[in-house]
C-alpha cells in the first residue's frame, strides 16, 4: 500500500492550500485533479467545441497531455464554466480515471479534488473532506478575485458558487459527497495554520494506524 493521501471538498474551502502543504511536508507528489477537468475544458474551447457536448469532451479527455496542466488559462469563469460541463460527462471521468491512479501509484501521492475518496482512490488509508460556510467561502473567493484587480460582487460569486455547488452534488458521475471513512474538517472558524494543523494530525495518525509512517 502507497501513501496515498486524498483530499475532497468543495470550492474555496481550503483543500488546495491544504493538500499542497501536506505534500511538501510528507515528501509526496502533488496533484490538484481539478486541473485535469480545467485543462480538459480548455482543449474543447481551442477546438471551437462545447464542453457539455458528450463525444467531444470524451475525445478531449482521452487526449490530455501534462503540458495542458501548465497552461495559465486554467482559471476564471470561461475555463471554470467549461471544467464544471466536462466534469459532468461520464466518459471524460472514465477517461481520466488511469492518468490519476497512475500518478499516485507509483510513489504514492497527495490529490485533491471532488470524487477522490470516494471513486479515484476509495481504500486511501488517508482520507479528508474539506468544507466550510457557503458564506465564508464566497467570501473568500471574492477576496482572491479582488486581489487579481477582479471586480465582482460579493452576492454573485455566492450565487454562482451556489449554483455549483447543486451541480457538483445532483450530478449522476461521481458526485462530491465525503466517503464513509474520510474526516471532516470544517475551515469556516480555522485560519490556514490552523486547519493544517488539524490535517498534518489526522493524516500522519492514519497513516501510521496503517504501517504506512
Amino acid at each position: 500500500m502507497k501513501r496515498i493521501i486524498a483530499i475532497d471538498g468543495p470550492a474555496a474551502a481550503g483543500k488546495g492550500t491544504l493538500a499542497r502543504r501536506l505534500a511538501i511536508t510528507l515528501g509526496l507528489p502533488y496533484l490538484d485533479t481539478g486541473l485535469l477537468y480545467r485543462g480538459v475544458g480548455r482543449r474543447v474551447l481551442d477546438g471551437g467545441g462545447n464542453p457539455a457536448d458528450p463525444s467531444t469532451a470524451e475525445q478531449a479527455a482521452r487526449a490530455l497531455q501534462p503540458v495542458d496542466l501548465e497552461r495559465t488559462d486554467l482559471r476564471g469563469p470561461q475555463a471554470d464554466a467549461a471544467a464544471t460541463s466536462v466534469a459532468s460527462v461520464p466518459g471524460v471521468r472514465v477517461a481520466l480515471l488511469a492518468f490519476q491512479r497512475a500518478f499516485a501509484e507509483r510513489d504514492g501521492a497527495v490529490l485533491d479534488g471532488r470524487d477522490i475518496g470516494t471513486v479515484i482512490f476509495p481504500d486511501a488509508p488517508a482520507k479528508l473532506f474539506v468544507t466550510a460556510s457557503l458564506d465564508e467561502r464566497a467570501r473568500r473567493r471574492w477576496l482572491e478575485l479582488r486581489a487579481k484587480d477582479t471586480e465582482v460582487d460579493l452576492a454573485t460569486v455566492a450565487a454562482d458558487m451556489r449554483r455549483r455547488d447543486d451541480r457538483d452534488a445532483a450530478r449522476t458521475a461521481a458526485p462530491l459527497r465525503a466517503a464513509a471513512d474520510a474526516y471532516c474538517l470544517d475551515t469556516t472558524e480555522m485560519d490556514a495554520e490552523a486547519a493544517f494543523n488539524v490535517a498534518l494530525t489526522v493524516v500522519t495518525t492514519r497513516l501510521s494506524a496503517s504501517g504506512l509512517d
